[in-house]
């Protein structure tokens, strides 16, 4: 069975789903796969930016955003080692309309994507269809092999496919491109913790103590933990009362509930990986995000830079797209004007893991280089520039003005 559409996104993650609802709004005909049945999964990046904040804004979704449940983060900082508080970036020193990062689960955020993306008449998602192969023709992508739930295979053409698939891109594999990838010193074994109803806040703080490093994020019942280990150190061989014992001595609060982690299944394993392409599309292909450059965990901007390579995709490529297959010139157009913001946030995350999570895990220090807490404490107002790097990016894209709503009320389907 062979299909044909205009664009093809593999993957409905963020990236996919904005890009996708972006170039339908365009009036593109686009396809978005997706391999899951729904979007009801344990993701691990649930963090929305002030950047991307604005952008559901501008697609006249952001009352229905602002209607689902979530925690906000307003400031980050970290705990001294004489009792105090290093504030590192504040966000509400940001002039935008909402100076904070939204902690939400993605599949809220995906479900709202999806359905805005589905009352466009050009836009179609394939749930439970996953890609299996590239199709080529004379040197050049023209499409996807992909296979259904219930085994039935076939053929999507089209004149571009976008890869949107993750770090583990088999988008990008089949196409031959291979990312650089940089040093990184540790993994993430994510896990969940019940709030008290009198725990309060609004502040990223990651706690560090005797080479172990682990960061609270403050969700709706619950605490969200990220708990870094060196590359490569499988805590599953310890076992569970090894790795409670390492959360109450690197987060003493949380030792009236730790047990609520019953077993090694209760954590979830992250290889993290800080890699970036050359070259980010081949003839017929364009790899955006996490196929594109994967990123650190530090900061929770990989979904914020996803996005915007997706709205810088959308953008570029609608006319294109309306009149024919984009040629390399055009594709080649939005690694340019990505590529500096993915350059420099990786840059500011390689600097960190040098700088804070290397020490620590080493055990050469507890906490960020006294010469940096001196500064801000010094200069207070140098939260900002943390903060405005962290949510917003070094250059947030805007919805284009063809993708523009007014705004859709929050009871409104």
């Amino acid at each position: 069975m062979t299909e044909h559409t205009r664009c093809v996104v593999v993957g409905g993650g963020p990236a996919g789903m904005v890009a996708g609802l972006i170039l339908a709004r365009a009036g593109v005909e686009v396809t978005v796969l997706e391999k899951h049945a729904d979007f009801l999964r344990d993701f691990r990046g649930d963090t929305v930016h002030p950047s991307t904040l604005t952008l559901l804004d501008e697609l006249g979704l952001g009352e229905k955003f602002h209607a689902i449940p979530h925690s906000k983060l307003k400031e980050a900082g970290f705990p001294t080692q004489d009792g105090g508080l290093m504030k590192l970036a504040d966000l509400s020193l940001l002039n935008v309309p909402h100076p904070y990062i939204a902690m939400i689960p993605q599949w809220d955020l995906l479900n709202l994507l999806a359905e805005s993306a589905q009352k466009e008449p050009t836009f179609t998602l394939r749930l439970e269809t996953e890609m299996t192969g590239l199709l080529r023709s004379r040197g050049r992508v023209t499409g996807v092999r992909y296979r259904t739930a219930d085994g039935t295979e076939g053929e999507l053409e089209s004149d571009l496919v976008i890869a949107a698939d993750g770090r583990w891109s088999l988008a990008r594999r089949s196409a031959g491109l291979e990312p650089r990838e940089f040093d990184c010193p540790f993994d993430v074994w994510w896990f969940r913790l019940s709030r008290h109803d009198d725990e309060v806040g609004s502040m990223l703080m990651p706690r560090m103590n005797h080479r172990r490093f682990a960061v609270p994020l403050p969700r709706n019942g619950y605490y969200q933990i990220a708990y870094l280990a060196p590359k490569g150190e499988d805590l599953r061989a310890a076992g569970i009362e090894a790795f409670r014992r390492n959360v109450v001595e690197v987060c003493p609060e949380f030792a009236d509930r730790v047990d609520e982690l019953e077993t090694m299944d209760d954590i979830k394993f992250l290889d993290v990986r800080l890699n970036r392409l050359h070259r980010w599309h081949a003839d017929g292909l364009l790899c955006i995000g996490d196929a594109a450059h994967a990123m650190s965990p530090v900061g929770g901007v990989g979904i914020n830079l996803a996005v915007q390579d997706a709205v810088a995709a959308a953008t570029l490529l609608a006319d294109p797209l309306l009149r024919g297959p984009a040629s390399g010139d055009d594709l080649a157009k939005v690694r340019t004007r990505r590529l500096l913001p993915t350059i420099a946030v990786q840059t500011l995350q390689r600097l960190l893991h040098r700088a804070v999570m290397r020490p620590v895990m080493s055990g050469r220090r507890d906490g960020p280089p006294p010469q940096l807490i001196a500064l801000f404490a010094r200069f207070p107002k140098l939260a900002y520039i943390p903060a405005r790097l962290l949510g917003l990016g070094f250059r947030p894209e805007h919805a284009p003005a063809f993708a523009r709503r007014a705004m859709e009320p929050a009871g409104k389907k």
